[in-house]
């Protein structure tokens, strides 16, 4: 840090409140945020943690459409989805508003006519794509088309999700309006830019010579950028979703969600400011005062709108602090592949509280230990399994309970006193000391990964030391001398409370409940005085437990689920109904008797691994039998009481030594499976089709 701060303001990037949170956005933005906020509050610094609902914005609008329902009831359930996800899952936000919010609307609002009063917006006109049935202007992912790198025909004009590559509407071979199926048309509007180029030399010398100490994916990603030329880019978009463009003759337009979006995080402040102004005083001393220091924790997709564009629009603006550090993380993947809000292919956050009810600790852990600071990474649900028992249980886990069960059974749960140190002693106090330096030089440079794995060298050393020490023995020769050890022990404990409280809350707090430990900060973090000689202890409890086989293969099934039916949809796209046959006289069709039957009965034919066999009511009176070549695709089981359709004046043909006597309709599928044609409602057998 290059300079001493009064206060750090922290910002974590604003969700769409179009579906919900998934580990992604917990390892790359939520867990690292968390750990650091409540670092700096054990340190007793000054900081607040903004959060809060990104609501305006395309996504919105698309599920609203989709659903059937307005955007801000898309906007309504997701809001409070998410939120009460962060809350059950320990993210300690000061405030977690939205951007729907009226405190929001109004600064937005002003915070644009500002720079448009101050002449530092530049009006142009430019022709957009138009959906002349549904007459409106199209936002890119409101077209789709042909993409023109791989041939997906369901590219959007935004992303080709197929190949990946970035598109722009105009590139798509055969457009069409999302809305309407319409053709687009090329139509000219009017809109606000943002002169990024008037601000180009000043980026360079504000990042890449100020700033060469943020993370290198940061500073690289900023640098590629800087060494193009950066272009105007519009401020307000055609649309009928979000905060209407406060200037006149600029009716159905709204400002540009990533000019909306990043002011959320001032106008959350101002709104937590307003509520209490006794404890958070003005809002502005956040953001405005030089001696306050703004971190942003984004993903990576998002450094060019926080280390570019925002920083532009805070300087035209004038008056506010720009940012001291964005550390971004990479994308982490899931069991090796790229998570995908629109494949379902994640772990959600809400899913997760419900099957792992409070393991919260679990998943802040193994996201920690993950965590793709540098490099895209990698969750499985093996390797969480894996550092819960082996790590947490085996290592942190057992250490404490070790030292509380030994203290209960030799000291009635008392902490005994320290006795004379020995040298095995003094080298882990030692060891344990040098833990805070270390974990804090990790933290202040917002490597959470590496200090989460020093915090854990804590219950290390505690394992080792009560392994070499060997109190079970020492106790019937030299019990004074288990004292120390247990002692040594029993502040190890109290230390690694203070050292997990950032990355794992949950634990912490009932670790100190079991050791009767109300208060600390991290000034304490390496003292061999946390708990006084003669200090009760609580009944001790397992910190941690193991996760079973069964618990892993429930979350392997649901994603084995969600591939397979990931591919039916993706095959679906590309299916193409066989052509129609040739027309028919309709006498000829005539012929055909189809009838309605109920199968009585339904079993496998015997030797073959097709057939099935009918036993069906058709209302005459005498029952029928027919063979059908369905049995990879339906259990005899599945099909016995239902009504089918059936040809019933078929010429009987015989099929392994047994006379079908019709034929059973099916339909087959894009995937060459098999669906019996059924009734809709209860039809006497026999009843003619027609």
């Amino acid at each position: 840090m290059t300079k001493n701060f009064k206060r750090t303001t922290i910002t974590a990037a604003l969700p769409y409140a179009n579906g919900g949170v998934h580990i992604g956005h917990l390892a790359g933005v939520y867990v690292p945020a968390d750990i650091y906020a409540r670092y700096l509050r054990l340190k007793k610094e000054d900081v607040i943690f903004i959060g809060g609902s990104d609501e305006h914005g395309v996504p919105i609008t698309i599920r609203a459409k989709k659903e059937g329902i307005t955007p801000q009831d898309v906007c309504d359930r997701y809001h409070k989805i998410i939120k009460d996800s962060f809350k059950e899952f320990g993210i300690s936000f000061d405030i977690y508003s939205r951007t729907t919010s009226p405190t929001h609307n109004k600064l937005a609002s002003d915070f644009f006519r500002k720079l448009y009063d101050d002449g530092k917006l530049i009006e142009k006109e430019s022709e957009q794509l138009y959906d002349p049935e549904a007459k409106q202007f199209l936002a890119d992912r409101y077209v789709m088309g042909t993409c023109p790198h791989c041939g997906n025909p369901n590219a959007y004009g935004d992303q080709c999700e197929k190949c990946g590559s970035d598109l722009s509407p105009l590139e798509l071979i055969n457009p069409h309006s999302t809305i309407s199926g319409a053709k687009p048309e090329l139509r000219k509007t009017k809109n606000w830019y943002l002169p990024l180029n008037q601000y180009q030399d000043w980026l360079k010398e504000w990042i890449l010579e100020g700033h060469k100490e943020w993370r290198p994916n940061v500073y690289g990603q900023c640098k590629s950028w800087l060494d193009m030329d950066l272009q105007p880019r519009a401020m307000t978009r055609d649309l009928d979703w979000g905060i209407p463009v406060p200037v006149e003759g600029a009716e159905g337009k709204v400002l540009y969600v990533w000019f909306d979006a990043p002011i959320g995080y001032i106008s959350n402040t101002k709104e937590l400011c307003d509520a209490e102004p006794e404890r958070w005083g003005s809002w502005e001393k956040w953001w405005k005062d030089p001696d306050t220091r703004l971190v942003h924790f984004i993903g990576k997709d998002n450094i060019v709108f926080h280390c570019l564009i925002f920083p532009v629009m805070l300087k035209a603006h004038g008056g506010y602090i720009l940012p001291d550090n964005v550390p971004a993380n990479e994308f982490l993947n899931l069991e090796n592949d790229k998570i995908s809000t629109s494949r379902n292919w994640a772990v959600w956050l809400d899913e997760y509280l419900r099957d792992f009810p409070g393991k919260q600790d679990v998943l802040r852990y193994v996201l920690t230990a993950n965590a793709p600071e540098t490099k895209d990474n990698n969750f499985t649900w093996k390797d969480f399994q894996e550092r819960n028992n082996s790590e947490l249980v085996a290592i942190y886990g057992n250490f404490v309970n070790r030292a509380l069960q030994l203290t209960k059974k030799y000291w009635n749960g008392v902490v005994p006193a320290c006795g004379e140190l020995l040298d095995v002693d003094r080298q882990a106090i030692q060891e344990f000391k040098d833990v805070k330096e270390k974990v804090e030089q990790y933290l202040d440079n917002f490597k959470f990964r590496e200090a989460q794995k020093e915090a854990m060298n804590l219950a290390r050393i505690g394992n080792k030391y009560i392994t070499e020490c060997e109190p079970w023995k020492v106790w019937k020769t030299d019990p004074k001398r288990v004292e120390t050890i247990l002692n040594i022990s029993l502040q190890l404990v109290a230390n690694l409370a203070i050292a997990f409280e950032p990355f794992l809350p949950f634990s912490s707090k009932k670790l100190r409940k079991m050791i009767n430990l109300k208060n600390f900060d991290w000034a304490e973090l390496g003292s061999t005085d946390l708990l006084e000689a003669g200090h009760q202890l609580a009944e001790p409890q397992l910190l941690f437990e193991k996760i079973e086989d069964d618990a892993i293969q429930r979350q392997l099934d649901k994603l084995a689920a969600t591939k397979k039916a990931n591919e039916a949809a993706e095959a679906a796209k590309d299916y193409k109904a066989e052509p129609i046959k040739p027309n028919i006289p309709f006498d000829e069709w005539e012929k055909l008797d189809i009838r309605v039957g109920h199968v009585k009965a339904c079993q496998k034919v015997k030797k073959s691994n097709k057939l099935l066999q009918f036993t069906i009511d058709d209302g005459s009176g005498t029952d029928r039998t027919i063979l059908s070549g369905i049995a990879k695709f339906y259990k005899p089981e599945d099909l016995e009481g239902k009504d089918v359709l059936f040809i019933a004046n078929l010429a009987p043909r015989k099929m392994m030594g047994i006379e079908s006597q019709g034929m059973i309709l099916s339909a087959l599928n894009f995937d060459g499976s098999l669906s019996v044609t059924t009734t809709l409602s209860s039809v006497k057998p026999g009843s003619q089709v027609g």
